[in-house]
C-alpha cells in the first residue's frame, strides 16, 4: 500500500484572473479530470493523520468474474458521495479498492473462457496455454473442456482476474470514484491469503474453528459443501406419495413423503407429542416397506400435525428438519446418497433381509430421480403405495449459484463458531449489532433476525480449487490413514502456505501421501471466510501495525441489503473473535435497482444494464445524479429520464457559473468578502443559502445524501431562475472595474462569488466533474480538497435578513414577465405602468428589492404596490411600451 502523503494545497481565495472558456460542455470532462486527479494525487491517503483525523471505508470488493452492471454504479456512487463529503469536512479518507476474485464464480468463468477444467491428479505443465481465449459468450461444454492440473488452473484464474480488474478500474475511474488507486488488493492475493490463514490458525488455537464429520448441505453439480447463508429456497416440482409402514400386528401406519427414494435411509417415524392419532404409537416400532428395516415411532414438537398425514419419516438426510430430529433424538446415521448425488453402491448393513438387499441393489448407483422412480414402482407392486402420487410444488433448498436441489450428505468439514450453537456467543453478536449504526436503521432487523435464527455454526470449507487453502496437514498413521485429531499447522511467519505444494515442519516432500508421512488438507476456505476479513486485510493487521492503528476499527461498511446475513454478519463475527470490537461503526445499506417491470436487476435474471454505455452517453455526473437521487435502503427504478435531468443540472452549473464569472473585468479576482454584501436582496439570498448549507450538512452527517442533493438542487434552480435574473443588471454595473463600482454593484458581485463558491462545494460530492471544471476557471487547487462550506460567513453577510425576500422579488418579476408573455411580446419590452397585488407576507421583500425588480422586469414607469388577497404576486392594469431593438 502507498505511503503517499502529499496533497494539493487547500484553496483559500479566488485567482487573480479568471479563465472561463468561450464555450462550455460536459463532454470530455471525465478524461480530463480523471487524469489530472491521478497525476496530482488528489485522493491519496495521508497516513500521517491520526485515527481521529481519518475516515476509513471498507469498500466492497466487486466480484471480477464477469462485468459490472448498473447496480454496482448505483451503490458505489453512494459510497463515493460519503467519501467526498468527509474529505471536504477535513477528514483524511482511507478509501481503498479490492477485487473479489476467488471462489466458484471465477472458476466457472475460467472454465468457459479458456475451455479447461481442473483435475488435481494431473501434473503441472510449465508454460501451458489454454485451448481457447474467450468464447464469444458461449460456454464450452464440460465434455469439451481440457483437464489441467490444479496449479495450471489457478494460474489461469489469476490471469483472467487480472484482465477483468483492469476493465473494472477503468469503469470506476470513469465514474469518478475518489479511490486511492495505489491501495488495491485481491481476495486471492498473498496478503489476503496470509491474513485469512493467520485468522484461521488463531481461531483454531482458541477453539473457535473445529473440524467435524456431520451432515451438511451439498451441491452435487459443483461437488462442494454449502453454508446456510448461501441457500435459496425455490419452488421445485414434486409429488406426495402415501406410503404404508407396518406394525408388528400388521396394522398400517401411513406417511406422506415427496422423497420415497430415501426409504432405505429411514431411521424413525415422528409425530407431534400432542397428536392424539399417534400418541399410542410412541415407543413402539414399525417396519419400512420394501427394505424391512425396523424403526421407532417417536415424538418431537417440530412435527406438524396439519401437514400431510401428521406423521413423517425421518431419513438421514432428506431436509434440515431431519438433521434437527437426528441430532436432538440421537438417531443413527443411515446415509444412502453420496457426494455425486447418486445412491451409494455398497448395500448398507442395516438392511438385513434378502428382499430388502435385493431391492437396494437395484437402486445402487442410480441418481435420486431414477431411484425415486424405481422405489415408487416397487411400492406400487407391493401394495404399499396408497393411491397415486399427487403433484405439488414444494420448496427446496438450492445453492444460490446452483441449478439442482441440494442434498444433505455426511462429510468432514471445517466450521467456525458463530453463535448458531452457543447462546452466549449469539447474545454477544446480537449486542454487537446493537452497537452498529445502520443506515437506514430499519435494516437492523435483518441482522437481528438472521443471528436469532441461526441453527448451526458457519461451515467455512469448500471443495473447490481457486481459493485460500486451509493451512493444515495431517499425519498419516502406519496404515496410511489421516489422523484428523492431530493436525499439523505452520508458523505464522511462513504464511501464506499451500499445503498441497508446501511441506509441513519436520517432513520432506518424499513423505507426502506415504504411511508415517503426511497429507494436505485438500479444501479451500469459503469466499466469505476471506471477504469477512476485508478490514484486517486493507488496514494492515498482518504486517502494518502503524496503519492498522490509524484506520481500524473502520468508520463505514457500505454494502447491499441481500448480503447482510453473509458479508456484514461474518465480518462482525471475525472482528468480535479476533479484535474484540466491531469492524466499523456505521453500515450503509443500499437498495436494489429495479427494471421497468419493477423486478430486481441481477445477472441471473438477465435484465441488467452494463454501465459504460450509460456513462458515455449521458456523462458520469448525470449517472451519479440518478444514483444519488435514491436514498440508502430504498429500491430505485432504472430511469434514463433521471439521468437526463442530472445532465441538464451539470450543464446548467457550467452555464450559470460562466454567467456569474462574467461580471467585472476578467483580470480581477472574484470578490469573496462578506463585508461587501450590503443590499437586502443579496443578503436574503445568502441567508437562504446558509440554511441550505446547515440542512445539507446535517443530512450528509446522517447518511442521507438524497436529502442534501434535493436541498442544494432546489436552491440552485431558484438561484438561477430568480436571483440571477433579478441581480444581473446591478452586478454588471456598466462593466465597471472594481475601483469604480458602486456599493450596490460590489454587493451583487460579492454575493454571487460567495454563492458560487458555496454551491460548487455543495454539489461536488455528487457532480465531481462539472464542479471541478468550474472551480478550475477561477480557483487554485481542487474543489475536492476544499473545505466543506459552513454557514458562518454567509450568515454574517446576511445580517439576519429574511431569506423569503428572494421569493417575493422573484414572484414580482414573474408577474411582470407573465404580462409580457400573455401579450406575446419580447421580455425586453418596457413596462410603462403596472399595479402589483402582493400578498402581505411578501410585500416587505418586494419593496426591499424593488429596484432590482424594476431593472430585471424593464419597468421604466410606475410600479404601484398594493396588498393583494391571493397567494402570489399578480400584475394588473399593465401598460407596455415598445420593445428596445437588440
Amino acid at each position: 500500500m502507498s505511503d503517499l502523503t502529499s496533497r494539493p494545497d487547500v484553496p483559500t481565495a479566488a485567482r487573480d484572473a479568471r479563465q472561463v472558456p468561450d464555450k462550455v460542455t460536459v463532454d470530455g470532462l471525465e478524461d480530463r479530470w480523471s487524469g489530472a486527479w491521478s497525476e496530482a494525487g488528489t485522493y491519496a491517503f495521508d497516513r500521517t493523520a491520526t485515527r481521529e483525523q481519518v475516515y476509513s471505508i471498507d469498500t466492497p470488493p466487486p466480484t471480477v468474474s464477469g462485468s459490472l452492471h448498473v447496480g454496482h454504479v448505483f451503490s458505489y456512487t453512494h459510497t463515493d458521495v460519503v467519501a467526498r463529503f468527509w474529505r471536504m469536512r477535513g477528514r483524511e479518507v482511507f478509501y481503498p479498492m479490492g477485487w473479489d476474485d476467488n471462489g466458484l464464480p471465477t472458476e466457472r468463468r475460467v472454465q468457459n473462457y479458456y475451455g479447461v477444467r481442473c483435475d488435481p491428479s494431473l501434473p503441472y505443465v510449465e508454460g501451458f496455454e489454454p485451448p481457447h481465449e474467450g468464447t464469444d459468450g458461449k460456454a464450452v461444454k464440460p465434455g469439451d473442456q481440457v483437464p489441467v492440473s490444479r496449479r495450471n488452473f489457478i494460474e489461469l484464474c489469476e490471469r483472467l482476474s487480472a484482465q477483468d480488474e483492469l476493465q473494472f478500474e477503468a469503469l470506476w475511474r470513469r465514474l469518478g470514484l475518489s479511490v486511492d488507486w495505489s491501495m488495491t488488493y485481491q481476495t486471492i492475493g498473498a496478503t489476503a491469503r496470509a491474513v485469512s490463514q493467520r485468522a484461521f490458525l488463531r481461531n483454531l488455537e482458541r477453539g473457535e474453528a473445529y473440524q467435524a464429520e456431520a451432515p451438511g448441505l451439498w451441491d452435487v453439480t459443483f461437488q462442494t459443501a454449502v453454508a446456510q447463508a448461501e441457500l435459496e429456497a425455490r419452488d421445485y416440482p414434486g409429488a406426495f406419495h402415501k406410503v404404508a409402514f407396518h406394525r408388528p400386528d400388521g396394522e398400517a401406519v401411513v406417511i406422506e413423503t415427496t422423497r420415497p427414494e430415501l426409504l432405505p435411509a429411514c431411521v424413525a417415524l415422528i409425530a407431534h407429542p400432542d397428536d392424539e392419532r399417534y400418541r399410542h404409537l410412541f415407543g413402539t416400532t414399525v417396519t419400512s416397506p420394501l427394505f424391512g428395516v425396523e424403526v421407532p415411532v417417536l415424538a418431537h414438537p417440530a412435527a406438524e400435525p396439519d401437514k400431510g398425514a401428521g406423521i413423517a419419516m425421518c431419513c438421514t438426510f432428506g431436509d434440515l428438519t431431519d438433521v434437527q430430529w437426528w441430532r436432538e433424538l440421537r438417531l443413527p446415521t443411515r446415509s444412502v446418497v453420496g457426494r455425486d448425488g447418486r445412491v451409494l453402491r455398497e448395500t448398507p448393513d442395516w438392511i438385513t433381509s434378502e428382499a430388502g438387499r435385493a431391492t437396494y441393489g437395484e437402486l445402487a448407483g442410480k441418481t435420486t430421480f431414477s431411484a425415486r422412480e424405481a422405489v415408487v414402482a416397487g411400492l406400487r407392486e407391493s401394495g404399499d403405495l396408497l393411491g397415486e402420487p399427487v403433484a405439488t410444488q414444494r420448496k427446496a433448498n438450492f445453492y444460490e449459484k446452483g441449478d439442482k436441489p441440494l442434498e444433505i450428505v455426511t462429510s468432514r468439514q471445517w466450521y467456525l463458531r458463530n453463535g448458531g450453537r452457543d447462546e452466549e456467543l449469539r447474545d454477544a453478536l446480537l449486542a454487537r449489532g446493537g452497537e452498529l449504526a445502520f443506515h437506514p436503521d430499519f435494516m437492523r432487523v435483518r441482522y437481528d433476525n438472521w443471528v436469532g435464527g441461526l441453527n448451526g455454526d458457519w461451515l467455512v470449507s469448500r471443495q473447490r480449487f481457486f481459493g485460500v487453502p486451509f493451512p493444515v496437514w495431517y499425519p498419516l498413521d502406519e496404515q496410511g490413514e489421516p489422523r484428523y485429531d492431530a493436525p499439523i499447522v505452520p508458523d505464522e511467519a511462513a504464511l501464506p502456505v499451500d499445503p498441497t505444494s508446501d511441506v509441513p515442519p519436520g517432513y520432506t516432500e518424499a513423505q507426502r501421501g506415504q504411511a508415517g508421512g503426511f497429507v494436505a488438507d485438500p479444501d479451500v476456505m469459503d469466499t466469505w471466510a476471506t471477504s469477512s476479513l476485508t478490514p484486517q486485510i486493507v488496514c494492515g493487521w498482518l504486517d502494518d501495525p502503524d496503519l492498522f492503528a490509524r484506520t481500524f476499527p473502520m468508520d463505514l461498511r457500505p454494502q447491499g441489503q441481500d448480503i447482510i446475513r453473509t458479508w456484514l454478519f461474518s465480518t462482525v463475527v471475525r472482528a468480535h473473535l479476533e479484535n474484540g470490537s466491531l469492524p466499523w461503526s456505521h453500515a450503509a445499506i443500499s437498495g436494489w435497482i429495479l427494471d421497468p417491470d419493477r423486478k430486481k436487476m441481477s445477472k441471473s435474471k438477465g435484465n441488467v444494464v452494463t454501465p459504460m454505455g450509460l456513462l458515455e452517453e449521458h456523462g458520469s455526473d448525470a449517472v451519479r445524479y440518478w444514483a444519488a437521487s435514491a436514498r440508502l435502503g430504498t429500491d430505485a427504478a432504472f430511469e434514463v429520464g433521471q439521468m437526463k435531468i442530472g445532465r441538464r443540472l451539470a450543464i446548467k452549473i457550467l452555464n450559470a457559473s460562466k454567467f456569474v464569472l462574467s461580471f467585472g473585468p476578467a483580470d480581477e479576482p472574484v470578490s469573496l468578502d462578506p463585508s461587501l454584501v450590503t443590499q437586502p436582496l443579496d443578503r436574503a439570498m445568502l441567508a437562504g443559502l446558509a440554511d441550505v448549507v446547515d440542512q445539507a450538512t446535517a443530512a450528509l452527517e446522517a447518511y442521507d445524501h438524497t436529502r442534501a442533493l434535493e436541498l442544494s438542487e432546489t436552491f440552485f434552480w431558484t438561484f438561477c431562475d430568480d436571483y440571477l435574473e433579478l441581480v444581473k443588471d446591478r452586478a454588471y454595473g456598466a462593466g465597471a472595474a472594481a475601483a469604480d463600482v458602486t456599493e450596490a454593484t460590489a454587493s451583487a458581485r460579492a454575493a454571487l462569488g460567495l454563492a458560487l463558491d458555496t454551491l460548487l462545494r455543495l454539489f461536488a460530492p455528487v457532480l465531481p466533474f462539472a464542479t471541478e471544471e468550474v472551480w478550475s476557471w477561477w480557483r487554485e487547487g481542487t474543489v475536492h480538497r476544499a473545505p466543506w462550506p459552513t454557514s458562518d460567513a454567509l450568515r454574517a453577510a446576511a445580517g439576519g435578513t429574511d431569506p423569503g425576500l428572494v421569493a417575493g422579488a422573484g414572484a414580482a418579476l414573474a408577474a411582470l414577465r407573465k404580462v409580457k408573455s400573455e401579450a406575446k411580446v419580447s421580455m425586453r419590452t418596457p413596462v410603462e405602468h403596472a399595479v402589483l397585488d402582493v400578498p402581505a407576507a411578501l410585500r416587505a421583500g418586494v419593496e426591499a428589492a424593488i429596484d432590482d425588480v424594476r431593472n430585471a422586469g424593464r419597468a421604466t414607469g410606475t410600479l404601484e404596490i398594493v396588498t393583494g388577497e391571493g397567494e402570489t404576486v399578480v400584475a394588473r392594469d399593465a401598460r407596455l411600451g415598445e420593445a428596445v431593438a437588440r
